[in-house]
């Protein structure tokens, strides 16, 4: 068996079949290819944490809160990021329009331009899946994955709220 943690009883769990092992080994392995094609890209000044803002900025702006619930991250954290980018010229607030006390935060040209470079650089390697696994085995896996997802949410969600 795989290195990893033991049980209660000293038997070690089958890293092969651990959900958060795999998921963890995945969104590693996929930011890290990531980071390092946009690095080489000239987008050598953003971090893997700032994926939680990057990954949800929408071009017509996004409110921190929209970010922090999406992302699953607390406010705190994005909103750290978010200063981060900020600074470095990836986002700019504005007041919305909807709430003028509220904030969006909109990208500027720079971080319009790495958005298409990492929504055309995570087509490339979603294809590179699909190509090795067939259509409709990669459809499935994402629809599963999705779903695993959502119900994982909806757990966490429910214990947080008891």
């Amino acid at each position: 068996m795989a290195e990893g943690r033991t049980s209660a009883g000293g038997q070690r769990r089958d890293e092969s079949t651990d959900l958060g092992v795999l998921a963890g080994r995945l969104l590693f392995s996929v930011q890290g290819e990531l980071f390092r094609r946009l690095h080489r890209e000239g987008f050598d000044d953003i971090a893997p944490r700032h994926g939680a803002v990057l990954a949800y900025l929408r071009a017509d702006g996004i409110r921190a809160t929209e970010l922090a619930r999406l992302s699953g991250q607390h406010k705190q954290v994005v909103g750290k990021n978010v200063d981060e980018l900020e600074a470095l010229g990836y986002v700019e607030r504005r007041p919305d329009p909807v709430d003028r006390r509220a904030k969006l935060l909109v990208p500027t040209e720079r971080g319009l331009r790495e958005m298409r470079r990492a929504d055309a650089i995570m087509a490339e390697i979603g294809e590179r899946h699909r190509r090795r696994l067939g259509p409709e085995a990669y459809a499935r896996f994402l629809e599963n994955l999705r779903s695993v997802v959502e119900h994982q949410r909806e757990a966490e969600e429910s214990a947080g709220s008891s």
